[in-house]
């Protein structure tokens, strides 16, 4: 083919990476005069093989509450979280003595309760699930690494003898009338009463409003709240199987009420008795972390038998190793760009036959070396397109496209010990990604585990091939 014309596709290939801020193109810039230009390209076998992956560093604020059966595999997945709360600035209680009920010079608070509402669910909503509330007996320590793995209960961050209390629920809540479930302001959520007597006080809420009157200072911010009055909850899930909630806000709610004056139409003073409420949110401000408890069983077996392709499953669940073929890249290009290295990855659709129960495709994958995949999440890093890569489901292809993971070739040829084993593997990781708009641009500000159900296989494995495409450039 002639050179100018293969020079020709080259520049309009790389003008079109140019303007992606997903790519990185290693060495210098092209000339205009493309006859100097001398354009090649290759591909190269990629292994690739699933790997077990154990627990995943928990920082997300979706808490995830339930017990589920994998339909694929028929592994059992359970989900409990632990979550602080926090004091809104400027909370205040109305005046003591505006407080209607009291008992003994004590106020009585009418109720109090936990509140999860959750945006989403995988399983069945009419499945009859248990969960039990049981408070916290210290504070979580914040910079502390809590992996999916983490055991509160046994690492003692729970009250031994705490079971603050529990609900019998169904997400699909049967008590609320279908018309107001129906209500685009609806929030669905699962109710969990605390009324039982505390620390002699009539129930939970009428002891976190005798102290902010006996302490307010507990009250001035989140950190005096935790350490001083309510260290948080750990939800865990008691029985029950079929559904998993995706909860996304926790709520402790303190009902009261309080006796305040109006002025009627006539100019009268009135007085008149409201149902008040304070709540204290649990969310991206204060920790919250969900511990996962897998089949671990089940998901080796899958590792360490099915050699016809590759899976990714989350939470907690398997990821996919890569292994690059760096040395074989480089060789005889020792003096040459690498311009793009591209690699796409095939799905091969699951064979359960009830779409409903079907678990979710995995939307946003990470790609990091080996040696990175905890230090990652742990520095609350982002994919820089050096050498962290994200690529998106493609529905339509039914792919993951890692467009430009040239920069990844040149940095492990470069900087990684050839002589360790995993120098020149990958892993590629189910992630959920967070954009802000910054000066009208969606800017990517955090990537996480992503906690939520999902799995898909991957055309790869032992028996089977991927590839990855190369272009070199060099000036004559």
């Amino acid at each position: 083919m002639n050179i100018k014309y293969m020079a020709g596709i080259a520049l309009a290939a790389l003008t079109l990476f140019s303007c992606d801020d997903t790519t990185d193109t290693i060495g210098g810039s092209l000339t205009d005069n493309v006859d100097k230009l001398e354009i090649s390209t290759d591909t190269f076998q990629v292994e690739t093989r699933s790997i077990l992956a154990d627990s995943v560093l928990s920082r997300s604020v979706t808490g995830y509450l339930g017990k589920v059966r994998d339909p694929e595999t028929g592994a059992y997945m359970t989900g409990d979280f632990m979550t602080q709360f926090y004091t809104p600035e400027g909370f205040s209680f109305p005046e003591k003595d505006s407080i209607v009920s009291k008992k003994d010079g004590l106020i009585v608070a009418d109720s109090c309760d936990l509140r999860l509402y959750y945006t989403g669910f995988y399983g069945d909503s009419l499945a009859t699930m248990k969960v039990t509330a049981m408070e916290l007996n210290k504070p979580v320590d914040e910079q502390k690494f809590f992996y999916s793995n983490y055991d509160p209960e046994k690492e003692g961050y729970v009250k031994s003898d705490s079971k603050a209390g529990s609900r019998i629920y169904t997400l699909a809540d049967l008590n609320v009338d279908e018309s107001t479930r129906k209500k685009s302001d609806y929030m669905p959520n699962i109710r969990i009463a605390l009324d039982k007597p505390y620390k002699g006080y009539d129930n939970f809420g009428s002891y976190i409003i005798n102290m902010y009157y006996e302490h307010p200072e507990y009250f001035k911010n989140s950190y005096s709240f935790i350490h001083n009055l309510v260290p948080g909850f750990f939800f865990k899930t008691q029985s029950g199987l079929g559904s998993m909630a995706y909860v996304t806000l926790s709520q402790l709610n303190v009902y009261f009420r309080n006796k305040t004056t109006y002025t009627s139409s006539d100019g009268t003073k009135r007085d008149t008795i409201i149902n008040a409420m304070a709540s204290f949110p649990g969310t991206e401000e204060v920790l919250q972390t969900t511990t996962i408890n897998n089949d671990m069983s089940t998901l080796r077996r899958l590792v360490d038998e099915d050699r016809s392709c590759t899976y990714l499953k989350s939470p907690a669940g398997i990821f996919t190793e890569m292994t690059l073929p760096v040395n074989e890249i480089v060789a005889g290009h020792e003096n040459d760009t690498i311009n793009t290295a591209k690699i796409t990855l095939t799905r091969i659709n699951d064979g359960v036959q009830q779409k409903a129960y079907r678990l979710g495709i995995p939307q946003t994958l990470l790609l990091l070396p080996k040696a990175d995949m905890y230090s990652f999440f742990e520095k609350n890093q982002i994919a820089d397109y050096k050498t962290s890569f994200l690529a998106s489901y493609n529905s339509s292809s039914n792919t993951y496209t890692f467009n430009n993971i040239g920069g990844l070739i040149k940095h492990l040829n470069e900087t990684a010990d050839k002589t360790k084993a995993d120098w020149n593997k990958v892993v590629i990781i189910p992630v959920t990604a967070t954009y802000t708009t910054i000066d009208q641009r969606s800017v990517l500000t955090k990537v996480t585990h992503d906690m939520s159900l999902t799995s898909t296989k991957l055309v790869g494995g032992p028996n089977t091939k991927n590839q990855i495409t190369v272009i070199y450039s060099k000036f004559k």
